[in-house]
């Protein structure tokens, strides 16, 4: 069977897996956000930073892209993500309709927030600049992670009004 994941943050530019297509797709009720603490890859728990996550919301949406896993990659392909992601559960696996550019809709494997969880936050956009500017993890910068990410997302032709306004604010405060 077929296995596709949806990236909206770093697996747009670092999915860590062999895909053998990747379309441009739409994920409906959900909206891509700094809701999450990190204490692990962008921050530590001392000092946490923020990674994104699909926060669910009614009549939002979010574009990103659909990473069709290399057949036979499957299960160890499954086991990494929930490695990766997984590391703190504040995460939840779940298998959701994604809408291709083709108009297909695929079912995707997407990691979305557990708005339950104690790393979840919702903080306004300068706040998220301010301690995104900031914090540093195992796998580095939170700034980093940050325009990867934004950058990432302007070469494939999404537009992310409020990650380029937080990409410009924290090159702003870090000089």
């Amino acid at each position: 069977m077929t296995m596709w994941v949806f990236g909206y943050g770093s697996l747009l530019w670092n999915p860590g897996f062999e895909t053998d297509d990747t379309q441009v797709g739409v994920l409906n009720d959900y909206a891509r956000s700094f809701c999450m603490r990190s204490i692990h890859h962008r921050g530590t728990s001392e000092h946490p930073g923020l990674v994104l996550a699909l926060d669910e919301q009614h009549g939002a949406s979010c574009e990103g892209v659909a990473l069709r896993v290399r057949a036979g990659d499957e299960a160890q392909t499954l086991v990494y993500l929930r490695e990766r992601e997984l590391i703190s559960s504040a995460y939840l696996e779940r298998i959701l309709p994604v809408i291709l550019n083709t108009g297909e809709t695929i079912q995707a494997v997407t990691y979305v927030i557990d708005p339950d969880h104690v790393q979840y936050c919702h903080l306004e956009l300068e706040e998220q600049a301010n301690v995104i500017s900031r914090a540093v993890g195992d796998r580095g910068p939170n700034t980093e992670y940050l325009h990867n990410t934004a950058s990432h997302l302007v070469k494939i032709g999404i537009e992310d009004p409020d990650l380029n306004w937080l990409s410009k604010r924290v090159v702003t405060l870090c000089s």
